[in-house]
């Protein structure tokens, strides 16, 4: 197969980044809820799977159709062409499956008649009755919504969000993809400062500096499509040589992380040092009410506690307020602030220019924009 329909899967809420990043990458794209529509060769799935920030997985989709009984389900699915991405031998079970107002409803049932499906089809295309799945692993995911059907296989193995830097954590992680979206989701420009207030691992001040030195996100990482049979495995050094190439190393950034506790600057800095970005970011422990500053036209992203244990809500409001009070004093800063807390803006003590609701995971979350007026 020369070109395959593609899907690239996110978190709700920032469906229109993938899209974006999609179509700056020269692909045409339909969005819908969860996901974005492509389609590619060889090349292309592996270099989305390489350069796409926010997106969670590349799957490819191998079929969809609408049903409303096992027998269907079963006949639809052994009617596609597994023997071209299913070695006879290859590990390949119905790893994720999902059914939301749908007539088929049963998620174990599902799989195993897809798994049973997929079994005969591969006997019947490649002639072998024997299916001992001790080759690469191909994952299968199965979605049914209101009795339409999605049958994709997996090609990233790990969550795109895995970029392989990071090598310690804090309790409450913001996974790699999301920190992309919410630095995506500002007006930073690469020649004006960065900052976030409440760093914890690093994670947004990394992903700032990657996209501030385009440096390609799944660098320092492989994907499952690489291992497979039919993958041309020249396109691998191919893709990356090309992105090596479009990277700027020598860019200048003015990026900063601070944090109270001085174990997550240490995380933070060997976050960074694994990133190849040791150099390139400032980590410093600091309270957010002992920072100032006299630079202008910077951005701040930040992601403090949201304050959801019993007792952590009143340590959470009291920061937001001093968090108000030092950035309402800095008129050409633009402030991006992440929380759950519907009343962050009374203890802020502003009104913010723009909210836009994101899923911090399971946590429904707002994220409170409030733009600078820049000074050039």
């Amino acid at each position: 197969m020369d070109n395959f329909n593609l899907i690239a899967t996110c978190g709700q809420g920032i469906e229109s980044l993938v899209a974006k990043e999609l179509k700056n990458l020269g692909y045409a794209t339909r969005t819908e809820n969860g996901f974005v529509r492509f389609s590619g060769t060889q090349r292309d799935i592996l270099k989305t799977n390489l350069w796409l920030r926010t997106a969670d997985r590349v799957k490819i989709l191998v079929g969809e159709f609408h049903t409303l009984r096992f027998d269907d389900l079963f006949e639809s699915v052994k009617a596609l062409p597994w023997s071209e991405f299913i070695n006879w031998d290859d590990e390949f079970p119905v790893a994720e499956a999902h059914s939301h107002d749908s007539q088929l409803f049963s998620v174990p049932d599902i799989q195993r008649i897809t798994k049973k499906a997929i079994v005969e089809a591969l006997r019947a295309q490649t002639g072998h009755d024997d299916l001992p799945e001790t080759g690469q692993y191909v994952g299968i995911d199965i979605r049914i919504d209101k009795n339409n059907v999605r049958i994709m296989i997996d090609t990233s193995g790990e969550s795109l969000f895995k970029r392989g830097y990071r090598t310690e954590h804090g309790g409450a992680p913001l996974k790699e993809n999301f920190a992309a979206a919410l630095i995506l989701l500002t007006n930073w420009f690469t020649d004006n400062p960065f900052v976030d207030p409440v760093c914890g691992s690093g994670t947004i001040p990394i992903e700032a500096a990657l996209i501030g030195k385009n440096i390609a996100p799944g660098m320092n990482r492989r994907f499952q499509i690489e291992d497979w049979g039919w993958f041309d495995k020249k396109i691998s050094d191919d893709v990356r040589d090309e992105a090596d190439s479009l990277a700027n190393y020598d860019q200048e950034l003015d990026i900063s992380g601070y944090d109270i506790d001085g174990n997550m600057i240490r995380i933070s800095k060997e976050n960074a040092r694994k990133a190849g970005l040791y150099n390139d970011i400032t980590f410093k422990q600091l309270a957010v009410k002992d920072w100032s500053t006299d630079k202008l036209n910077g951005i701040i992203v930040a992601n403090p506690p949201y304050g959801q244990r019993l007792g952590e809500l009143e340590d959470a409001r009291k920061l937001y307020e001093q968090m108000g009070e030092i950035y309402n004093n800095m008129p050409t800063w633009s402030e991006y602030i992440l929380t759950s807390d519907e009343d962050f803006e009374h203890f802020y003590g502003q009104r913010a220019t723009k909210k836009r609701k994101l899923y911090n995971g399971p946590i429904r979350t707002d994220l409170y924009q409030f733009w600078g007026k820049k000074i050039r």
